[in-house]
């Protein structure tokens, strides 16, 4: 493969490119400012069928977009290099791109590759026309995409000192192919400067705006099939599935015996609130973890690592989300406003450091599980029992464990390595169940300590029934524990248990003897 810089310009073609003719034809364009007769001359000199094809890149060949991929690895990794960042940006997007693509771990296999842009490519190959990756990324992450592939005789890309993006892509693609002299797939509103210069212009995932601009400017367009985001997948990428969660809001409406209309409305209003700011953290988690779900059993099929929706869209709808839900916290009470911004700020910090922290990640999960709980008391302005609070700590902390050892369990059944994102050795597995057996059998204990508490006569006429409570919940954790060392239970506890019979129908028992004691 010949390498050329030209003017700061990364370009690798391979051997056969006939650079030469079309170097002449590029001097010709410079006598020709409107480029109108070397684009006829082209045209007829090399039909539709032999013209090289170029493609784009993020968008177009990829679902996804390598900027903000490497963007928010590198914040997953050090946090504090956002500086770094805003210092690089200063210099130029290109500036930006060389340092996150000098520091990426990059495996472009796991890419989302979109199927019929690959089909469009082979079927020109199989017409004997050469293929070009034309990519304003960076010239070590379109070389190693390009490599993996095996389907382009070279490459265009951005470098340290060029951005290979809209007009430098046209100039760079004319220089080489003459304009006309190529056909271009493309995505972007960027990518209309390249389609000016190109025989034929291929589109794909484009806006309206952009379809529109482009039958305006070119006569010569194809628009490929795609598949559009669904409500569906906006839902799964909100986790929606995970509300259930928040739930646990009403917990203290339950415990306090506040059963009036006006109260189930505040607290209804609190949950949507937390639903809302869950799903603006966990699209901000999705963009931390997007290598590492690409390689999980599981998560490879979430709309950004599979790349069912755009990146760029899902940046858009993170701080809407945020902004809404803190809007409405406001609204219900300044108290409550405070707790759903430490809310924010826990699973932020969870996010990017916390969850690589063996332990820790587990007590900061129940700690944000009993935060919800605390969220609903301060909506009620009703005191949180202690002994509530050690239950709940206890629980979730069982149950956040038992999380940890089905990703443990699944690495180890996989033979895969230890994880570089968590601060477990797949060896932990079998003293993480160990510990979440003792933490939920924790948390039956504080149950029978309360229970047996002088004070339970205040709130409950015949509080000797809640006894029944406790063999009930002893079976709920124990079975959780057993299925989970069985590898029967998915990735979250608590959303297996919102979908499990066995589980809906313990917790309805206990909910029957919390009635029948009241």
């Amino acid at each position: 493969m010949k390498v050329t810089d030209t003017k700061h310009e990364s370009v690798a073609l391979f051997p056969g490119h006939p650079r030469a003719r079309h170097d002449e034809d590029h001097r010709r364009h410079l006598n020709d400012p409107g480029g109108r007769a070397l684009a006829i001359a082209r045209r007829q000199e090399q039909p539709a069928t032999g013209r090289p094809l170029a493609v784009d890149l993020d968008g177009t060949l990829i679902r996804s977009d390598l900027l903000i991929e490497t963007a928010f690895a590198e914040l997953g990794r050090q946090p504090l290099s956002l500086v770094g960042m805003v210092g690089a940006l200063a210099g130029g997007k290109a500036a930006l791109k060389h340092k996150l693509a000098e520091n990426a771990d990059f495996d472009p296999s796991t890419l989302p590759y979109d199927p019929v842009v690959l089909d469009y490519i082979r079927a020109a190959r199989a017409q004997g026309r050469q293929v070009y990756l034309a990519s304003a990324s960076h010239e070590r992450l379109v070389k190693a995409v390009a490599d993996h592939l095996g389907l382009f005789a070279g490459w265009f890309a951005s470098n340290a000192e060029t951005n290979c993006g809209g007009r430098v892509k046209a100039q760079k693609l004319v220089a080489a192919f003459g304009e006309g002299g190529f056909d271009y797939i493309g995505n972007d509103a960027a990518d209309l400067r390249v389609w000016d210069k190109a025989g034929k212009a291929i589109a794909i995932r484009t806006s309206g705006r952009v379809n529109q601009d482009l039958k305006r400017a070119h006569r010569d367009v194809e628009v490929l099939s795609w598949e559009r985001p669904t409500w569906r997948s906006w839902a799964k990428l909100a986790r929606t599935h995970q509300y259930s969660k928040n739930a646990l809001l009403f917990v203290p409406l339950i415990t306090a015996h506040a059963f009036e209309l006006v109260a189930f409305l505040q607290v209804f209003l609190a949950f949507v609130a937390f639903s809302l700011c869950a799903s603006s953290v966990y699209i901000l988690n999705d963009l931390v973890d997007l290598q590492d779900d690409r390689k999980h059993r599981t998560k490879c099929n979430r709309p950004l690592a599979k790349g069912t929706i755009p990146l760029a869209q899902a940046l858009v709808a993170m701080p809407v989300l945020l902004a809404l839900s803190m809007g409405l916290a406001a609204a219900i009470s300044l108290p409550f406003l405070g707790i759903l911004v430490i809310y924010c700020v826990l699973t932020t910090t969870y996010s990017f450091l916390l969850k690589r922290k063996a332990l820790l990640d587990v007590l900061s999960l129940a700690g944000l599980y009993t935060l919800r709980v605390i969220g609903g008391a301060v909506v009620l302005g009703v005191a949180v029992s202690a002994w509530l609070l050690a239950f709940s700590m206890a629980l979730f902390l069982s149950l956040a464990l038992i999380k940890r050892f089905v990703e443990l369990a699944a690495r180890l059944d996989a033979h895969l390595p230890d994880s570089s994102s968590r601060g477990y050795r797949n060896t932990d597995a079998d003293l993480v169940m160990m510990l979440a057996a003792a933490s939920g059998f924790n948390a039956v204990t504080v149950f029978i300590l309360y229970v047996s508490n002088e004070s339970m006569t205040l709130l409950y006429s015949t509080p000797q029934i809640l006894w029944l409570a406790a063999p009930i919940l002893t079976y709920w954790i124990a079975r959780m524990l057993m299925l989970a060392h069985r590898r029967v239970m998915d990735d979250d506890p608590v959303a297996f248990a919102t979908r499990d019979r066995a589980s809906m129908i313990c917790g309805a028992l206990i909910g029957l003897v919390m009635f029948a004691g009241a």
